[in-house]
């Protein structure tokens, strides 16, 4: 038993958070991400019953961001403008700032990354982290920084 570790971070993901570096890049996953194509390199960790902005906190508790190195060392998915989808708003996404903020971060550092755009980078992920939340554009990437 360790302390401080949130209870919704279990051991394959506490191991896999351990295992990153300065820079590495960390998929958290709705429930209709594909992991396996999408991220077909990314260690795949199961984390089902918790939501998307729930699991950005508890990292969040373990992974400094890149702040230093990065404008938006955390982003949040968002409709492709050519998609015809007009997305303004978003729980998901309101959620994710307020836990960026909680831990002592300036919202500022909160991106958007279009779908596409999103998938690719998501492609060089080390973990996906795949959630339950249902909630559309519900995909957040982290960049890892330095302690």
């Amino acid at each position: 038993m360790l302390r401080g570790v949130p209870d919704i971070i279990g051991s394959d993901l506490l191991k896999a958070l351990a295992d990153t570096g300065h820079g590495d890049l960390i998929v958290i996953a709705d429930h209709f991400y594909p992991p396996v194509t999408k991220s077909p390199n990314a260690i795949s960790i199961q984390a089902k019953g918790n939501t998307a902005a729930e699991m950005v906190d508890a990292v969040l508790q373990l992974v400094p961001l890149d702040v230093e190195y990065e404008a938006h060392p955390i982003e949040y998915m968002v409709p492709d403008a050519d998609s015809g989808v007009v997305l303004t708003e978003n729980k998901v996404w309101d959620d994710t700032i307020a836990a960026v903020v909680k831990h002592g971060y300036d919202a500022k550092c909160v991106g958007q990354i279009e779908r596409t755009k999103f998938y690719e980078k998501a492609a060089k992920a080390y973990v996906t982290i795949c959630t339950s939340e249902r909630l559309p554009y519900g995909c957040i990437i982290l960049q890892k920084g330095v302690m």
